[in-house]
């Protein structure tokens, strides 16, 4: 199975981010990783590669509660850029609040709703479902 090209992870618990690392290494699951602790780093970045014309990520998997800038936030911000590229979001949360998923979802650059944890049968089926595509 091929990989993705790049993607980005968002989300400021340094466990979550080891583990998520190392379940992506598993199911080779893409080229090429970054990490952001909170949606404005994550965005900066963001911001100079569209800037210096450099690889955009394909998938970002955002959580929503995070210091500095949120997931909300980081949506409400990228929503109003020219991305020229696109990028499909996963939002990836632990709330299972209906009212959660729905904002989520009416957002349209969020792609899904993934539940925490990650695990590795999740982040398999979703590599599927993302080269299906």
């Amino acid at each position: 199975m091929e990989k993705i090209g790049f993607t980005y992870i968002v989300d400021d618990d340094p466990l979550y981010n080891f583990g998520t690392k190392k379940i992506l290494e598993f199911t080779a699951f893409s080229e090429e990783v970054s990490y952001f602790l909170n949606g404005e780093d994550a965005f900066k970045d963001l911001n100079k590669r569209i800037q210096e014309g450099a690889p955009l990520p394909d998938i970002i998997l955002l959580d929503i509660n995070m210091p500095i800038m949120n997931g909300w936030e980081f949506l409400d911000q990228v929503s109003k850029t020219d991305l020229k590229h696109p990028v499909k979001i996963f939002m990836v949360s632990s709330s299972i609040n209906q009212d959660e998923i729905d904002r989520a979802n009416s957002y349209p650059l969020v792609a899904e709703y993934i539940v925490k944890p990650l695990t590795l049968e999740k982040v398999k089926a979703l590599k599927s479902r993302i080269l299906e595509q």
